[in-house]
């Protein structure tokens, strides 16, 4: 099942009738209400749920699954992460990545050189950030802006990039 991407995180139950309260992983949490399933992961294995219905408060989603109907028998799933088929989430913008295809990209610079490796990607407000594993150094941080960020090639595994001034404080 490795088609499967992390969307969000069941935090409560919502309700006594088998309601979850999720907190989106997903830039557009309102993508929650096109899924018609969802999957939890139980022991090694994967259990496929039907989204019989969607809301949405105070930047968290309410999501109800066809398969439970009272709170008792949700409340398993609290602390549970839950999983899209990829395929299921539709075609991504341009320029747009899954954060699972960027890690692990190697990293250049415009010349060539090799930087490091993506270790992480996190949102610091204005941008996201690359979080670049380098030997020897420590990690560099890389704004994700035109500046900055020149060519991402997933196919290839590999990020071009303009290392600006003031950004590596290690040369």
């Amino acid at each position: 099942m490795n088609n499967l991407l992390e969307i969000g995180k069941i935090v409560n139950s919502h309700g006594l009738r088998g309601e979850v309260k999720v907190v989106p992983w997903m830039d557009y949490p309102e993508d929650f209400a096109e899924l018609s399933c969802v999957y939890i992961k139980q022991k090694d294995e994967y259990k496929k749920l039907t989204v019989s219905g969607v809301k949405f408060q105070k930047g968290n989603v309410i999501v109800k699954f066809l398969e439970y109907n009272d709170i008792n028998e949700i409340l398993q799933f609290k602390n549970s992460v839950l999983y899209a088929d990829r395929s299921d989430l539709g075609e991504l913008p341009e320029g747009v990545y899954y954060i699972v295809d960027l890690i692990g990209l190697k990293v250049y610079t415009e010349s060539g050189e090799y930087v490091g490796e993506i270790a992480d990607v996190f949102n610091a407000g204005a941008s996201d950030i690359y979080d670049v594993k380098r030997d020897g150094k420590k990690n560099l941080l890389l704004p994700v802006i035109d500046d900055v960020v020149k060519k991402v090639d997933i196919e290839n595994g590999k990020v071009i990039v303009n290392i600006m001034e003031g950004l590596d404080d290690e040369v």
